[in-house]
């Protein structure tokens, strides 16, 4: 195999370009960055081919590039399957289209803003028309409560509910002592230690054992649901279901409604213990305030049981929040594992937000109560 070369010849008026070796994918090289440099875009008159071996569509590439005019049919005389090939690409070249034009950059801003709100509707109108679909299989379930399939409600209700006992005990355990460290630490600097009781048990009843249950719920409910159906989805096995006459919304979606619905307010009933036990060991241990006190400074202030019915009230809230979510992203999944991979991620990254969303407008709204 001959490396590919050429001379370019000036003489008499014309200018010819002298191709020698093999001009081919294989034994180019550099060759064509060279023939650019050397004929500097002018046009080629005519093609010595005698000492040309192979020729293929990317030596006829590098002279189309090259040159700055078609060469005739006349100038391959010599090498007529060389002339077929070098029309062949010279007509591609010629007739694809060009680079796109790239806009500006604040267009292109404008446009991402664009699609991303776009984005944002098409996924809002999406789940109002979900919502809309699981009102009604909830009506549905309610008034024929003899189609209930009473072993899916339970066992979803463990797997959401009773296996999820351990996690959120110790992290409202340990939320719960964090938050006495810091009142213990704090109060103690103006003589009001006694008040980290009051601290920890406001915190805990109101706000951070609902809110840390149902963050952790997200997290690990949302997720599974999103990825149970999404599987189910992927193997078509939604669409078996509605071929046996079958429902996806009650055979899928409202036993884990329902179990989240009723787990939800015993998890976040087992977080305002546990984070109370945590806070009372902390004060124990490093205000010397026993149980018993403990006990005591909460079981005597009357605004306990109103944070006890603040923060129970949420956690059925945000149990539909994150059943409705975790189902409705399972049911978007399509075939691919792309895409029950996004899905998933959606699912735990909204209901995190619709949480927190939701737990400053009941903040608002108690305040407006003055509860």
């Amino acid at each position: 195999m001959a490396a590919a070369d050429f001379e370019i010849d000036e003489g008499g008026g014309t200018l010819t370009l002298r191709l020698t070796g093999d001009w081919t994918a294989t034994s180019l090289g550099r060759i064509s960055r060279r023939l650019d440099d050397d004929l500097h875009q002018r046009c080629v008159d005519a093609v010595d081919l005698k000492d040309l071996g192979r020729f293929d569509t990317a030596g006829a590439l590098a002279i189309v590039q090259a040159s700055n005019c078609v060469l005739p049919a006349s100038a391959w005389s010599q090498r007529p399957e060389a002339g077929r090939t070098y029309a062949m690409v010279e007509r591609l070249e010629r007739e694809s289209a060009g680079p796109p034009r790239r806009s500006p950059g604040w267009v292109r801003g404008f446009a991402k803003v664009g699609r991303g709100v776009q984005d944002i509707v098409a996924e809002a109108t999406l789940s109002m028309a979900f919502l809309g679909r699981l009102i009604t299989a909830s009506g549905t379930a309610m008034k024929h409560p003899g189609r209930i399939r009473w072993a899916a409600w339970f066992s979803q209700g463990e797997r959401s509910g009773l296996d999820a006992m351990p996690i959120v005990a110790v992290t409202n355990f340990f939320i719960g002592a964090v938050i006495a460290f810091l009142g213990a630490n704090l109060l103690t600097q103006f003589g009001a230690g006694v008040f980290t009781v009051q601290l920890v048990a406001v915190a805990t009843l109101r706000e951070l054992a609902v809110l840390i249950t149902a963050i952790l719920l997200a997290g690990r409910s949302a997720s599974s649901f999103a990825a149970e159906i999404g599987s189910m989805r992927m193997n078509q096995e939604v669409d078996a279901m509605q071929v046996m006459g079958v429902n996806p919304f009650q055979a899928l979606v409202i036993p884990r409604l329902t179990a989240m619905i009723v787990m939800m307010p015993l998890l976040t009933f087992i977080g305002i213990l546990a984070g109370l036990f945590g806070g009372l060991l902390v004060t124990w241990s490093q205000l010397s305030y026993g149980p018993a006190f403990f006990v005591q400074r909460i079981s005597e202030d009357p605004m306990m049981g109103t944070h006890l019915m603040v923060g129970m009230t949420k956690a059925p809230v945000f149990a539909v929040v994150i059943a409705a979510i975790g189902c409705r992203q399972g049911m978007a999944v399509a075939g691919d594992v792309e895409s029950l991979g996004r899905r998933v991620t959606a699912a735990v990254v909204q209901a995190i937000f619709a949480i927190i969303l939701l737990d400053a407008i009941f903040a608002l709204i108690f305040l407006e109560l003055n509860l």
